[in-house]
This record gives structure tokens, sequence and C-alpha cells, in this order.
């Protein structure tokens, strides 16, 4: 199917299909023999589903196609992964590794020796009452 049907199906307009295509959010067009379709895509279900998931991913989580776009190219390019877990780790919303490593093993320990560990609250009951 051409973009006015396939906008029409996903609820947005041929547009907003063609601005997520050039981000990447749509699948890779496969090649057709005939010209015509070299000049125009060609939507099937696959391509549509793929694009109703992005869609679903942006209104979940409260995000751009452009935010989504990012965190695809964060999950495929190990450098731009390293990069931004570097900076999750400076700022605070990664914990550096080493350290996960250590509590891991703190709390295996502790769970052997019959402690819980000291983050988990325990209630304990008051005597007297």
């Amino acid at each position: 199917m051409r973009i006015t049907e396939a906008s029409q199906r996903l609820g947005i307009s041929p547009r907003m299909l063609r601005y997520r295509e050039s981000l990447g959010l749509l699948p890779m067009i496969r090649l057709r023999r005939s010209h015509a379709a070299a000049r125009h895509r060609h939507f099937g279900t696959a391509d549509l589903d793929a694009v109703a998931l992005g869609l679903a991913i942006e209104q979940r989580y409260d995000i751009s196609p452009a935010a989504l776009a990012f965190g695809l190219r964060v999950l495929a390019d190990p450098s731009a992964q390293a990069e931004v877990a570097e900076l999750g780790r400076r700022i605070g919303r990664i914990r550096p590794l080493p350290a996960m490593a250590m509590d891991f093993e703190k709390e295996r320990a502790l769970r052997l020796l019959g402690n819980p560990p000291p983050n988990k609250t325990t209630v304990v009951p008051r005597s007297g009452a």
C-alpha cells in the first residue's frame, strides 16, 4: 500500500510517516524490480506493525520520535552506548560497574551468613505493646 493508505491505517499524517522514515524508524526498503516501486515506498503488514510498535513505545514512555530514534542508535552503536553509559555514571543515574559487582558479592555473603542485606527494611515487633 502507498503512504496515504498506510498513514490512514496508523492514524498519523503522511508527513509524520515520512519524518519517522527520515529518523530511521521504519524498516529498510526492500528492493523491487518495477520502476514504480523505486519511486514510491510500499508499506506491507510488517512495516505497519513496526511503525505501530514505535508509536506505542512513544506513547507509553512519553517520548518523541527523535528520542526513540536515538535510543535505537544507542542500542546499535557501541561507541554511542559507551558514551551514554559514561554520562549516566557521571551524573549518578547509573552506578559504576565495580560498585554493582561489589554490592552483589556483599549481599550474597550476607545471605549466606543468614543476615538480610542492609538496604532491606525489617519490621521488628515492639515489646510490651
